[in-house]
């Protein structure tokens, strides 16, 4: 059984993430933090397919939590094989940097930069013994571009930026390709709080994205059709940076 391993898979692009690998055949491993309600309804959706899905509840951002729920997954099921990677999960704690506390820096650090550290160490280590498989990091434009009262997620967005060109240099020849994917305004939870109808005037399509338009982009880069793209950041913003 080949899997899709897909962190913050309950809702908003990460739900349309695991349908659109679920759509692909991979069986979907979910990890979530603690929306029981959502994850079980994407789960839901996933089996309506005919594909199986197992929930994986635990803090991306917490590296001992980590560390055991996937090193316990993977001495369970010791022919399983996890091909695709999408390392979704993430938060905003926006504020202006003078105003920001420790805590705020850390929280969105760990939760952004330093759980694409955790999860990747444990899962490249079977890819590199199978000389096969695709990782998918969710960034952000904010990554890519910088938005101001978002030092902390920039920081934490262009590091994994950063970390994906890197990793793609150091497995190519094992045939793992490493690909980032920066969305611009999505309509999301995440994306809620912001004024939309006012945004969408900067954005040359006028519009905000859709999750199943980053989801797409995901499962392509997923797919043995892009087996000679990687270390490579593919935007999906509208136009609102080129």
């Amino acid at each position: 059984m080949n899997y899709a391993l897909v962190t913050g898979g309950s809702r908003g692009i990460g739900s349309a993430i695991c349908i659109k690998l679920a759509e692909m055949g991979f069986a979907i491993l979910l990890n979530y933090k603690s929306n029981d309600e959502e994850a079980n309804n994407t789960k839901q959706k996933i089996e309506a397919l005919g594909v199986p899905c197992e929930l994986l509840k635990f803090d991306v951002s917490n590296p001992e939590e980590t560390t055991a729920v996937l090193t316990n997954w993977l001495d369970a099921h010791k022919d399983a094989k996890i091909e695709v990677l999408v390392n979704n999960a993430g938060i905003r704690q926006d504020n202006l940097i003078v105003f920001m506390p420790e805590e705020q820096w850390h929280s969105v650090i760990n939760s952004n930069l330093n759980a694409f550290y955790y999860i990747s160490k444990i899962v490249v280590k079977n890819m590199l013994a199978a000389r096969y498989g695709r990782i998918i990091n969710i960034v952000s434009l904010s990554g890519t571009k910088g938005m101001a009262g978002q030092t902390n997620y920039s920081a934490a967005k262009a590091g994994v930026i950063g970390a994906t060109k890197a990793l793609a240099l150091e497995i190519a020849k094992r045939n793992i390709t490493v690909n980032a994917v920066a969305p611009g305004f999505i309509a999301t939870d995440m994306t809620k709080d912001l004024n939309e109808k006012e945004l969408s005037e900067h954005i040359p399509m006028k519009r905000f994205g859709t999750p199943q338009e980053v989801a797409d982009t995901v499962g392509f880069l997923a797919s043995k059709s892009a087996s000679y793209i990687t270390g490579q950041v593919i935007s999906i913003n509208g136009g609102l940076s080129t």
